[in-house]
């Protein structure tokens, strides 16, 4: 048996590919792959991860990463399964093997025997035909069975993944992510190239909402040799996100400049990321209107009425919530980074894996104190972070009052289901009696056993 730590959900069985650098090189950022396979790598980039076809590359063995990098977060997308972490696995596994891998249990078997090969293909037939069943309902609103209507977004992360919003039923875009246009090429993406692409997206969404996020360049990310981010110690607390559009304003305003031009033809929203001070705010919100002055004088048609909303993300912003919601339009909680800096737990690194957890009543309460105070100032709270995803997660968040949820594309359907079961007392007593526990463990224990009281357990394998 192999052992990791499990990244992407889903069962998945075919020949094992071995990438190592003598096949790919060292800076390798396109593994090809042509045939049914499950990669066997030392550690899957973020570049790698974005080139990664599903048709082929059926599941993913890493040695090294983390449950939340951003490589995974791919693999969760394209629903792929993924195990992170396992140790030796280059060496337990040679190419050509047939190798089944489970996701949500972070183990994986070389097959050997054939009535095993018949059984394991049968589970994975098997999940693969429930995964079918949801989607028979994807074009139906998460209305819960007393009347509350529940909007489900989609993350996106390029272009070409527009198409999956109406693939899984999604409402819109609550989180897309623009650092795709930064990344490829050697200087910073032009205003007319940023205006096409997101024009088109809001044309191919009709008249749904996309939360466009502003670029978030640093932490794990790979890097961008025009920028010159400086070597750091601690990118993840370095010079990253806003951090970097306020002091490179010609790249801040220009994207500004894009975005408010595209929101002539869409409902589109402005996300900032990594907002930690009020002070943050209040600038952003100056640069958009020196923006929107500079565009009413070029005679530039665009959106008065955009929206501007942050991702509450770092612990002083949930903190401060209170304050931020008099300047902000609208938050979204980003779960991967409020969980990573709450609980000081790096979220790409396997040897600490086991501490980073969302379901820590700390962060509960900080996401809790968010949604809490953007209602109290009339304002709304979504979030965009992998646990908006999780079918663990969804009745809590439903009791806790979340307002919208944005999720891996592919997760939508299994959320959806779990919102069309319960109602609303059922979800506000759930979340009640969650907060009154006192670790992660028991927190999740107590969520799935509520999914198997209504019989939606099986949601958390698929």
């Amino acid at each position: 048996m192999i052992k990791g730590i499990p990244a992407s959900n889903g069962l998945a069985m075919a020949k094992a590919l071995i990438v190592n650098e003598s096949k790919y090189g060292v800076d390798k950022s396109h593994i090809k792959v042509d045939e049914e396979s499950v990669l066997i790598i030392d550690v899957l980039t973020h570049s790698q991860a974005t080139h990664l076809n599903p048709e082929y590359v059926k599941g993913i063995i890493c040695e090294h990463g983390g449950v939340a990098s951003h490589s995974t977060i791919i693999a969760r997308n394209l629903e792929i399964p993924a195990i992170v972490g396992s140790k030796g696995v280059m060496e337990k596994v040679a190419d050509g093997d047939i190798v089944f891998v489970d996701g949500s249990k972070g183990e994986a078997l070389v097959v050997t025997d054939d009535s095993e090969l018949v059984r394991l293909s049968e589970a994975v037939k098997h999940a693969k035909a429930k995964k079918a069943e949801l989607l028979t309902d994807k074009d139906s609103q998460a209305v819960t069975t007393d009347g509350k209507v529940v909007e489900l977004y989609a993350n996106v992360g390029a272009l070409d993944e527009v198409k999956l919003v109406a693939k899984y039923g999604g409402d819109g875009i609550g989180y897309y992510r623009t650092e795709f246009l930064y990344m490829e090429g050697d200087s910073p993406p032009g205003e007319s190239i940023q205006f096409d692409a997101y024009k088109e997206t809001v044309e191919q969404l009709a008249g749904k909402t996309v939360m466009f996020k502003t670029f978030d360049i640093g932490g794990d990310k790979e890097e961008v040799a025009y920028l010159k981010i400086p070597k750091e110690d601690n990118p993840f607390l370095g010079w990253r996100a806003v951090r970097i559009c306020l002091d490179e304003r010609h790249l801040f305003k220009t994207q500004l400049r894009a975005l408010l031009r595209a929101s002539a033809f869409g409902k589109l929203q402005v996300l900032v990321p990594m907002i930690s001070s009020v002070v943050e705010l209040r600038t952003v919100r100056m640069i958009i209107e020196e923006v929107k002055d500079e565009l009413r004088k070029d005679g530039i048609a665009f959106d008065e009425q955009t929206e501007l909303g942050i991702v509450v993300e770092i612990p002083s912003a949930a903190v401060c919530a209170d304050i931020l919601a008099r300047e902000a339009d609208f938050f979204s909680v980003g779960t991967n980074d409020l969980t990573q800096y709450t609980l000081a737990v790096d979220r790409g690194n396997e040897k600490v894996a086991k501490n980073f957890d969302f379901f820590n009543p700390s962060v509960l309460r900080l996401v809790k104190m968010t949604i809490d105070a953007s209602h109290k100032a009339g304002k709304y709270t979504s979030m965009c972070g992998e646990s908006a995803g999780n079918p663990i997660a969804t009745i809590l968040l439903l009791g806790l009052g979340l307002d919208s949820f944005s999720m891996g594309p592919s997760a939508i359907p299994k959320v959806k289901k779990i919102i069309k079961s319960v109602d609303l007392p059922f979800a506000n007593d759930v979340a009640c009696k969650a907060m009154e526990l006192e670790t992660g463990e028991e927190i999740r224990a107590f969520l799935m056993k509520k999914l198997e009281e209504i019989g939606l357990d099986y949601l958390v394998l698929l």
